[in-house]
């Protein structure tokens, strides 16, 4: 049995602080609980720090009653680190004090001037979030991250962050025009550039800002020089109080330069208004591939002088990750491999502009180099023309972050020198020594980068569990800053400084003075994001260290190797944030979309099962072994569990459940993460662990005994039906067992449809005695529970269509699939029920007749869950498009009579079995329609999570923000679903019914066929 696991509260300072803050009328969400702390106690770094607590204001009137409170002398001790999308490499948000998470509800676009070009938006918008609202004005926010769609417009402020395309676009603080910013003592700082007579109002004022501006005046007038001197003359500049640009070309003074980059260690930004550009009308990328990744890196300094928007390059370590992962059905056509000459590198090269004519002969030009120079082989190259294709092949590239990973065993890159630059010319001799110090060491690694931009990314393979390996961190980042350097480069050049920061004075020099009075004048008492960038000029406290701040291994190692090899699909995930996808219309997480609560995603459910692993082994406690079984047993642990009530005492185990119950395992996180994070699969092991302590709600019976019980019900539908149509039992249903709106078993006449089509129960016996020609005209049909007894109509429509086709129908023997138990975590009976209901497909395997199930949710249990099962074997059963794909004749178009449709696919299709979703639309060619694939999000129902009286208000939000709109769109195409929990949650909050792509098929099929 699992131990209870009590919780520590804060500190006594910092319980006095949130007192004091909920006193003084903060009115966002105050988090002192274990779950919320543990979430945000890392990021994508290495690091992991606990804080004290997290606070999510409203508004910016939240933040400065923060900061007014927070500068009392009562609470001078209090540690304040601001927070946005909370995907930083170097622990930048991390801290041991208060979390203030900007990102939750500070998301607004408060304003757009199309005309002018510029737009206002809080600090938690986000990237792509911004963009989307900019694109119906044809305008877009410029700086380019593999993060953008998640990362906000205050995190890429306080990082100056940049990525692609920066050579032509620049970073962040190039697009700032003006910033809102709240100080200690709740004083609203705003800037931009000023012209004399305004600074000097400004220095004349005898309050904060004032003293702000006098500080940096000073450092700007009287070191200008040393300024000059110090700093590098690169792209990317010198995050972090960039006194460089104080003054602007034209003479003004501004301060957004040093607080762009400063990571939160000045002040809070909670507004910003930044300059938009024009979207290029069109793009061309070309595709060059190379023998060696060195070669890819030489080229680039020749290909540079072509002037092309951007050049990205990617090693053979992150392609092949890539070719294992669900973008690259994608992509796979631009990237053709040779079996004698693999590819080991490519770079990326991006032409764009307004008139295609001119983009196409700039291409030409390049291309025609590329034919006649000889100073670097190349293995060949291809075009991706226009903006679908190219955004199609950066998100390869942007997934490169996380794919790497994705990799077996347990060392694994890490990112701790891994966005050095150095000037462009220099990239390549600089990769090469960087290369052999790596290499001086034993250690494997992954690159990409913007070698236009001198930046790559380069992460070494350690085990962080294993002390030794983790101490070469120390070393392997001291070399590397003495390379850079060394090179007239930057040991930070991307990803801002964080626990970095120690290597700042060596980098600054004699200006580093000049940035600790800086800090000094902002943050006198080291209270905003202390250790980072620099100290204040009279503090004790040292700036961190890198190998002194706590890893996330060295909690890890905790976790018994055995327990840790297990669960390796929670405790691998390396925090790059990919499950905080903020659009609605992707399938990503939609609990973490409806809640904006970091427990409910993959990542924070995966912090949290780390963490409660690691409690557990320090309690002793067994999560290995199977349970027993059995009514006798159920029996006999019953008196323990009905003591062990959530009433009685505090346990983490309670907090983690309640993260887990939130999810609707729709495995779009197994799928779509770059590290294959599987939250359903280690939510049911989590539940299986924490019912043997804790008693089950009778909802869990009712939805796992679901399979076993419709059958007997279909015999008699008006049993079942009778009550669950009565408003009083749904009433019961909802306020004492959990379930509303249950759907009804239909009255449809199947034994007719069967009887109609001659359909044939599937015996062994009867498919033996088939020749090689009926089999080739033949499908089993495999039975699930929803379709056959919710929705019998789609059921009879695929028999109809199927016979109609010239095949014979097999009806496999209704089966329980087991899925349901999974998704409760009644794991030992999911097990039995798999061997049992494999044994019988496999018994109707071997015949060369394809099995087809209906519902993809149903079906992919046979090749994930039941795979999973030691000792198990069963058969494929095909999604129906992946059998109508071979099995539908060719048919000619009818254009004047053809009606188009658009499909709404189900998420653990689309994010588990993603090339199969598209050939739905070879299916709708082939029989002469027209079918386009709409971008959807989750429709909130799936399987049973929306029929939980818990997770009705939850699930209904999650349809408000894809479905809904999808569905109302103004489209002459009739929407189809292809999961019958989609159809039923449509049915339930829009009162419309969608029709399954095999009822549209069906249509058209009769209407060119015979009457029967």
């Amino acid at each position: 049995m699992i131990a209870r696991i009590p919780t520590e509260a804060p500190a006594a300072p910092y319980v006095s602080f949130l007192d004091a803050l909920r006193a003084a009328g903060f009115r966002g969400e105050i988090a002192r609980d274990h779950a919320s702390r543990t979430v945000l106690a890392t990021d994508n770094s290495i690091y992991q720090r606990f804080p004290q607590s997290a606070v999510f204001p409203l508004d910016a009137d939240d933040v400065q009653t923060l900061a007014r409170v927070v500068s009392e002398p009562a609470h001078q001790s209090v540690r304040l680190t601001p927070r946005g999308g909370g995907t930083g490499t170097n622990g930048q948000s991390l801290t041991d004090g208060v979390i203030v998470d900007l990102s939750r509800h500070m998301n607004r676009i408060i304003e757009v001037n199309a005309e002018q070009r510029w737009v206002r938006v809080q600090s938690g918008v986000v990237k792509d979030q911004l963009n989307a609202a900019l694109k119906p004005y044809g305008l877009f926010f410029a700086p380019e991250l593999s993060t953008s769609n998640r990362a906000t417009i205050g995190g890429m402020i306080n990082t100056d962050a940049s990525g692609q395309g920066s050579c032509t676009y620049g970073k962040t603080r190039d697009h700032v025009l003006e910033l809102d910013t709240v100080l200690l003592g709740g004083e609203r700082l705003h800037t931009g550039p000023l012209d004399e007579p305004t600074l000097e109002r400004h220095l004349s004022r005898q309050d904060r800002v004032g003293h702000v501006y006098r500080c940096a005046e000073r450092i700007q007038r009287e070191k200008a020089e040393l300024i000059e001197a110090r700093f590098p003359k690169l792209n990317r500049c010198l995050t972090g109080y960039d006194l460089a640009h104080l003054r602007e070309p034209d003479g003004r003074f501004n301060l957004n330069s040093v607080l762009c980059g400063a990571e939160g260690s000045l002040g809070f930004v909670v507004e910003a208004k930044l300059n938009v550009l024009p979207i290029p009308k069109y793009s061309v990328l070309v595709n060059i591939r190379y023998a060696g990744f060195m070669d890819a890196l030489r080229d680039a300094r020749t290909l540079i002088t072509m002037s092309p928007l951007s050049i990205e390059t990617v090693d053979s370590k992150v392609l092949l990750l890539a070719m294992q992962d669900i973008v690259w059905h994608g992509v796979a056509e631009y990237f053709p491999q040779q079996s004698q000459r693999p590819t080991l590198g490519i770079n990326l090269v991006e032409f764009s502009g307004d008139d295609p004519e001119e983009v196409d002969s700039r291409v030409a030009s390049f291309i025609d180099y590329l034919q006649h120079d000889t100073q670097v082989e190349r293995l060949g190259h291809t075009l991706a023309v226009g903006h679908a294709a190219v955004t199609r092949i950066y998100a390869m590239r942007k997934r490169a972050v996380g794919l790497l990973g994705n990799v077996d065993g347990e060392v694994r890159p890490q990112p701790f020198v891994e966005d050095t630059a150095v000037p462009p010319e220099n990239l390549a001799d600089f990769i090469a020594e960087f290369r052999d110090l790596l290499d001086g060491h034993g250690l494997a690694y992954g690159m990409f980068g913007h070698v236009d931009a001198g930046v790559l990314h380069v992460r070494p393979a350690l085990d962080m569990k294993d002390p030794a390996q983790a101490a070469m961190v120390r070393p392997i980042t001291d070399a590397v800053a003495e390379l850079t350097q060394r090179y007239g480069g930057l040991l930070w050049g991307e990803h801002g400084k964080g626990v970095r920061s120690e290597y700042a004075p060596a980098f600054f020099g004699e200006l580093y003075p000049s940035l600790q009075a800086l800090k000094s004048a902002f943050d006198p008492h080291n209270q905003l994001n202390p250790g980072k960038i620099a100290t204040p000029l009279d503090s004790t406290e040292p700036l961190l260290k890198i190998d002194e701040v706590p890893m996330r291994g060295e909690l890890d190692r905790q976790i018994d190797e055995r327990v840790w090899q297990s669960y390796g699909t929670a405790v691998h995930c390396n925090g790059n944030g990919a499950c905080y996808n903020y659009d609605p219309d992707d399938a990503m997480c939609p609990s973490w979309k409806a809640t904006r609560e970091r427990a409910h995603s993959p990542k924070g459910r995966a912090s949290l099962l780390r963490e409660w692993l690691r409690l557990q082994a320090q309690a002793g406690a067994d999560v290995l072994t199977p349970a027993v079984g059995g009514p006798l047993n159920f029996l006999r642990s019953l008196p323990t569990r009905w003591c062990n009530t959530r009433g009685g005492e505090g346990d983490f185990s309670h907090e983690v459940y309640d993260a887990m119950a939130g999810c609707l395992a729709c495995k779009s996180c197994a799928g779509q993460c770059p590290v294959k994070v599987n939250v359903p699969e280690f939510r049911s092991r989590f539940l299986e662990l924490y019912h043997r302590r804790y008693l089950r709600p009778l909802r869990d019976y009712l939805i796992g005994s679901l399979e076993f019980t419709l059958p007997v019900f279909a015999y008699a539908p008006w049993l079942y039906n009778a009550p669950m149509g009565s408003s009083w039992i749904s009433t019961l249903m909802a306020e004492h067992i959990g379930m509303v709106d249950s759907p009804l078993i239909s009255d449809f006449d199947f034994s007719g449809t069967c009887r109609r089509w001659k359909v044939i129960t599937a015996t062994p016996k009867a498919l033996a005695e088939l020749t090689a020609d009926q089999r080739a005209k033949s499908v089993i049909l495999v039975q699930d529970a929803f379709t056959r007894y919710f929705e019998t109509p789609v059921f009879a429509a695929f028999i109809e269509l199927a016979s109609r086709a010239g095949f014979q129908v097999y009806l496999a023997p209704y089966s329980p699939n087991g899925k349901p138990l999974h998704v409760q975590g009644f794991l030992g009976a999911f097990t039995r029920t798999a061997k049992r209901n494999a044994r019988r497909l496999q018994a109707l395997a071997g015949f060369d007749i394809p099995l087809v199930g209906l519902d993809p949710a149903m079906t992919l249990v046979y090749r994930q869950e039941y795979a999973k099962i030691p000792g198990l074997i069963c058969p494929e059963v095909l999604l129906p498009q992946e059998w109508l794909v071979r099995a539908l004749p060719e048919r000619t178009a009818d254009v004047a009579t053809q009606l188009p449709y658009r499909l709404l696919a189900h998420c653990t299709e689309k994010t588990n079995a993603a090339p199969s979703t598209a050939l739905w639309n070879q299916v709708f060619k082939q029989a002469g329609l027209t079918l386009a694939t709409q971008a959807t999000g989750c429709c909130g129902m799936s399987g049973t999570y929306g029929h939980e009286a818990r997770n009705l208000a939850t699930s209904k939000v999650i349809f408000e923000q894809s479905w809904a709109r999808a569905i109302a769109a103004d489209d002459q195409a009739e929407p189809l679903a292809t999961g019958y929990s989609c159809r039923s949650q449509t049915s339930r909050f829009n009162n419309a019914k969608l029709r399954h792509p095999i009822e549209a098929l069906l249509e058209h099929y009769r209407a060119a066929s015979a009457p029967c």
